[in-house]
């Protein structure tokens, strides 16, 4: 290699370096809270969202390392940039338990801004770098205190003291490496560095009941507590003639270390991964003005045992086998359609159809954690001024869905479930994200 081509490299690693950082700097600067598809998000990037999530078969924008990393090869040079605030509707109620702990609670935490940035650069004809970085999370609760009687003075939903809920973020930064190995086919792969931060407040039954759970200290109303991790993403992606493009990608199981604040919580001594995952999309390009795109997703939340162990096991909190959310593993489907009335204005239409995770035998839990909401519609749109630029906006609306189950909070303090619980939420987000062409 020449000095001149050392050199070039050499900048060119440093450049990518340097943007990678101010990803992540720009997520971790923000708190945020995604619960759509369980608690990962309808879709990575405006564009996608603006389609229902779709973005496994297409190759439009620098979020390859949260859809597909093999698309990098394909999406040239530039740099995307956005936000999207987010505000969830989350409730609960109970009756049948009588006065003082029959009631309704609203969660008082409703908007949160959601950064994501996106940088690709192509080496060569055959060869692409970037990075993606963007946030999980969704169990981000505030119940008011003080509205219910459990029998020693006012307490919260779940016989605690003060506000009642939980925090979790996760960030997730995803350098990208894409080979196009022939004209219209490639391969990628995304090294997924997790950085995750939880707190829970208002637990204090859980703590206080002896033998509930085995780190009694380490249940309740200790600050954020952070841990970290890593993974890998692999995805293949293919443009099958002028009208077809077809993608498939899988993300491992990302390994965390510990919350050791809260390993008198969650299950395995306050451990909390985050799941694998995979997906395949199709892109149809109906006519030059026309294309219509379809992804299916599978999220593995029985990974990982603190979200996935049923709520009610004979085991105590922070066990290995102890309760968890009883969240069960679930399908997604996201549809896009969209529409270039012209050279500058591009119109997009999608619907996101997910499970939901949650059964109604574990409701109570899910008070702090209430991702229920299955149907999504979304709306977007780009525009493309003369310099080549892009300024793309999202809306999606999750419609209101609710679980219904047997309470389990007399287990917890020695008798038996009894009376109904319900939880329900909804969501709504609107986002804007610039992409320059680098």
């Amino acid at each position: 290699m020449s000095t001149d081509m050392r050199t070039h490299s050499i900048h060119e690693i440093r450049r990518y370096g340097r943007r990678a950082l101010l990803g992540a700097a720009l997520l971790a600067a923000a708190p945020w809270a995604q619960a759509t598809d369980g608690y990962f998000s309808h879709g990575y990037g405006m564009k996608a969202k603006g389609r229902g999530g779709a973005a496994v078969a297409t190759a439009d924008d620098a979020f390859g390392g949260a859809n597909n990393p093999a698309t990098m090869a394909f999406a040239g040079d530039r740099l995307d940039l956005g936000m999207d605030v987010f505000s969830p509707r989350r409730e609960s109620s109970r009756n049948g338990l009588g006065p003082g702990l029959d009631g309704t609670s609203t969660s008082g935490r409703n908007w949160f801004g959601i950064p994501e940035f996106g940088y690709n650069h192509r080496l060569s004809d055959q060869f692409a770098l970037g990075v993606t970085v963007y946030g999980n999370g969704g169990m981000n609760t505030d119940y008011p205190g003080g509205a219910f009687n459990c029998g020693q003075g006012a307490a919260n939903m779940l016989c605690g003291m003060g506000r009642l809920g939980v925090d979790l973020s996760q960030l997730i930064v995803a350098p990208t490496a894409a080979y196009a190995f022939a004209p219209n086919q490639s391969i990628g792969i995304a090294p997924l560095f997790a950085y995750q931060r939880f707190a829970a407040n208002g637990l204090q039954a859980f703590a206080g009941t002896p033998g509930l759970s085995s780190a009694p200290d380490k249940v309740t109303n200790n600050d954020h507590d952070s841990s970290t991790g890593a993974g890998v993403r692999i995805g293949y992606y293919a443009q099958l003639n002028e009208t077809f493009s077809f993608g498939a990608t899988y993300a491992s199981k990302i390994g965390m270390s510990r919350f050791s604040d809260y390993a008198g919580l969650f299950a395995e001594r306050g451990k909390f991964d985050i799941p694998s995952n995979f997906g395949v999309g199709i892109a149809w390009k109906a006519s030059p003005a026309l294309r219509f795109a379809a992804d299916y997703e599978r999220i593995n939340y029985s990974d990982v045992a603190s979200v996935s162990n049923p709520s009610l096991v004979p085991a105590q909190l922070g066990a290995g086998n102890g309760p968890g959310f009883g969240w069960k593993d679930i399908n997604v489907w996201k549809l896009g359609l969209e529409w270039a009335s012209s050279d500058h204005w591009t119109w997009r239409v999608g619907y996101n159809r997910s499970d939901n995770p949650i059964r109604p035998a574990d409701v109570t839990f899910n008070i702090l954690a209430p991702g229920v909401v299955t149907d999504h519609l979304t709306l977007g749109f780009t525009h493309t001024f003369a310099s080549g630029g892009e300024l793309t906006m999202a809306y999606m609306h999750a419609f209101d869905h609710s679980v219904t189950g047997t309470s389990i909070l007399p287990a917890f303090m020695g008798g038996t479930p009894a009376g109904s619980e319900r939880i329900s939420m909804y969501e709504d987000s609107i986002g804007i994200q610039y992409e320059w062409k680098l």
